[in-house]
């Protein structure tokens, strides 16, 4: 039956409408995991002469073993924002003689495959045969790699348990942030020495290799616990069901200020106010209002016209950036049904570029006080506002027409990259790094007021050209409008 569920899965990868940009995405991500593993391998490697020079009368593994609970900690965050339960498509399986408990045990153990939880060996196996070169016992050492083996599945499922109860909490990323840093006070303010008592613990299961039954003991609950939450949510009415809450109908009646394109912006903000997904658009707001405050107090970019320009384009541009990027694929719950109606394209996407324009008039009015720090800063968030409405905001629209992944709305949005194709990684470039680069090479070589006509002058050019880009942009979407239908239809 495994091996049935191996070949579905190949099948469903390379007959996807998505299998193009999926696959030039998996070759990125390869170079990607390369990086990783030859600077884990170099850290194993390493580890023991770098410890041993700079402190040269302790043990190395002792100091290893003491830092293992900041690792366990960084890697459960890392865990929660970047890994997620592998996905299978059960529907078709739940009407056919085939075990849940089978389907749920494959997608638990098709998770400790993850290249997550192989990188560390690539530090942890070198660092074992260094120590064993160095003299110490091969059966300490050996035990003590089977810990971190087992702690590293630990943290595999412990992850998933803690998404589960994420799921279900408006700010998703709340659960995680609780727990890691409740631990990490606990231990900085000496309230409860965790570091010593794990650094113990380890050292102790490494010369004791019975203790080790207590990890798989541990790994066996986590494992039962993640099974057991799979289970009660195989079922073909589980999606179904629905939690029963008061619905605060806002008064959008503001809206029919723009005419007809009225009825398409109500539905996208109670799109927005309604899913978790999108409504980290708003909550991101708040993120991208105060991302100067990184830069603009430091003395060392006060002379750096490409970072004033790069968080103008940031700061103005935060809600155009993070909505836009997924037009129309917001939609592709019901994409099918939205185009079988008698509406215009244009009227559609006008509603996506109205809501956009507003929301960077709106971040440039808020961000006016970061003039605090100098009038260099808002006149280059002016600029960089009519960049974002001139340009961006057509790069954004254009670079929609290509998206071909379906998008749950319901899904946390910390760190979520459910949806995200290559053309979400490639079009931060025209987005992010081209505006940043013109500002900054017309102002280095020239001067600062050249750098802002320069931003200001492509926004206007851009606005005066409306009509005409907007026609090219509609038309490309219908091009593609039948496409999108096929690939919002599939779910992989």
């Amino acid at each position: 039956m495994i091996s049935k569920f191996i070949s579905l899965e190949w099948k469903q990868f390379f007959r996807s409408a998505s299998f193009g940009k999926s696959l030039a995405l998996k070759i990125l991500m390869g170079f990607f995991a390369l990086y990783f593993i030859v600077t884990f391998l170099a850290l194993g490697v390493g580890l023991y002469p770098g410890l041993k020079k700079a402190f040269p009368d302790q043990d190395p593994f002792i100091i290893v073993n003491q830092v293992i609970f900041y690792w366990v900690l960084m890697e459960l965050l890392i865990r929660f924002f970047f890994q997620k339960l592998p996905v299978m498509s059960v529907k078709p399986l739940l009407t056919l003689p085939v075990k849940r408990n089978t389907v749920v045990n494959y997608v638990l153990g098709k998770s400790t495959l993850a290249f997550i939880n192989f990188l560390p060996l690539f530090a942890t196996i070198p660092f074992s045969i260094v120590l064993m070169s160095k003299g110490y016992s091969k059966s300490m050492v050996l035990t003590w790699l089977v810990a971190m083996v087992l702690i590293s599945l630990i943290s595999n499922f412990l992850n998933f348990i803690i998404e589960s109860i994420s799921s279900e909490t408006e700010l998703s990323y709340l659960p995680i942030i609780v727990v890691a840093g409740g631990l990490f006070a606990l231990n900085y303010f000496e309230i409860l020495d965790i570091s010593g008592l794990l650094s113990a613990s380890i050292l102790a299961i490494a010369n004791n290799p019975i203790y080790l039954l207590i990890l798989v003991a541990i790994l066996g609950v986590c494992y039962w616990f993640n099974f057991k939450i799979l289970r009660q949510k195989l079922y073909l009415d589980h999606s179904l069901k629905t939690k029963i809450k008061e619905v605060n109908a806002s008064n959008l009646g503001w809206t029919k200020n723009f005419g007809d394109i009225a009825p398409f912006m109500q539905l996208d903000l109670r799109l927005i106010w309604r899913n978790k997904r999108p409504k980290s658009s708003v909550f991101i707001l708040v993120i991208g209002l105060l991302y100067g405050l990184f830069f603009y107090p430091n003395p060392q970019f006060q002379d750096s016209p490409m970072i004033f320009g790069f968080v103008g384009i940031f700061v103005t541009g935060i809600f155009l950036i993070n909505f836009g990027q997924f037009i129309p694929a917001w939609d592709s719950g019901y994409y099918k049904m939205l185009m079988s109606q008698n509406i215009k394209y244009e009227q559609y996407l006008k509603s996506k570029y109205t809501l956009m324009i507003l929301s960077v008039i709106i971040m440039f009015v808020l961000s006016i006080p970061y003039v605090y720090f100098g009038w260099k800063i808002l006149a280059a968030h002016f600029a960089a506002a009519i960049y974002n409405i001139g340009v961006n905001s057509y790069v954004i629209m254009l670079g929609g027409s290509f998206n071909r992944k379906k998008i749950d709305l319901n899904q946390r949005a910390a760190f979520n990259y459910q949806g995200t194709g290559a053309v979400q990684w490639i079009i931060g470039i025209p987005l992010m790094i081209l505006p940043a680069a013109i500002f900054g090479l017309t102002s280095f070589f020239i001067n600062f007021q050249v750098g802002l006509f320069a931003l200001a002058f492509l926004g206007l050019l851009g606005i005066v050209f409306h009509q005409k880009l907007m026609k090219l942009i509609t038309q490309k979407y219908l091009d593609s409008k039948y496409k999108m239908i096929d690939a919002f239809s599939q779910d992989s």
